[in-house]
């Protein structure tokens, strides 16, 4: 079973018949920490709903960091998404790509019911975290980053790995926000901006992706636009880089280089 690819018109149809496209928010996962949060006292957490896969990737082990984006340990995807140590500043690494296809079109996906966060909301291309392992943790010019990039669209979009390889991919910038999921899981990441653009081809993981397409300027706009009226779920990291920067750097898709900022980290 593959993940529906839909046109635009698709999309935003469906989303007008069914009214607000509701993500099942799905109710609330225990690594030893390896850093200086491993004293804070995880909650017991009923993950007895939970999808099995999404279960099991909650034991893979994020980057921490401090605010400036330094290295301070590892702690599991699940600690680092649970609101109360968030609320105590466990703050990890993570990353969001935005691939275009050789139109200039953005490739959004809808977030499959069975995620942890944000369950059936739309986003950008693919956003994930880079782990604490040596090939993902290499800080030059992002390169574990952006492995970690190749990994995860291999991973969700189905994307042989040979197609995306990190030298293809432009690190721009990083964001800092905070948001909350539901009462339980959130999110609190310095997000590393990748672009790409290229023709690939797609098989997605339904337990990951439920829907995806490539939208122009124009129908991502639309989008947005819906998603002001509650009409669909966007993620908030989208919606943040939408509002402030996604459409300046979409018209420049082929200089990119005057966006290129490693310095600073902007808050949001």
């Amino acid at each position: 079973m593959k993940a529906l690819r839909c046109s635009v018109s698709a999309l935003l149809q469906r989303v007008n018949n069914k009214g607000k496209a509701s993500a099942s928010v799905v109710q609330t996962a225990h690594l030893h920490s390896k850093h200086l949060h491993s004293q804070l006292k995880m909650p017991e957490i009923n993950m007895d709903d939970l999808d099995e896969k999404q279960v099991q990737l909650l034991a893979e082990m994020c980057i921490v960091i401090d605010e400036n984006d330094r290295k301070t340990g590892a702690d599991s995807k699940k600690n680092c998404h649970l609101n109360s140590n968030i609320q105590k500043g466990l703050l990890h690494r993570a990353f969001s790509v935005f691939l275009f296809n050789n139109e200039e079109k953005l490739l959004l996906q809808q977030r499959s019911n069975a995620k942890i966060t944000f369950p059936g909301c739309f986003t950008n291309t693919c956003c994930s975290h880079p782990l604490h392992m040596a090939s993902e943790l290499e800080e030059r010019d992002a390169l574990g980053v952006r492995r970690a990039a190749q990994r995860r669209l291999q991973a969700e979009l189905g994307i042989p790995t040979e197609q995306v390889p990190p030298e293809e991919m432009t690190y721009l910038t990083r964001i800092h926000y905070k948001a909350q999921s539901d009462g339980v899981w959130g999110e609190h990441e310095i997000d590393y901006i990748l672009f790409m653009q290229k023709d690939v081809d797609l098989n997605p993981d339904p337990n990951e992706i439920q829907s995806h397409c490539y939208v122009s300027k124009e129908e991502l706009r639309e989008i947005l636009e819906k998603a002001e009226r509650k009409e669909l779920e966007i993620t908030p990291w989208f919606r943040l880089i939408a509002q402030k920067f996604l459409f300046q750097w979409w018209d420049n898709l082929h200089n990119l280089k005057q966006f290129v900022d490693h310095q600073r980290i902007h808050r949001m």
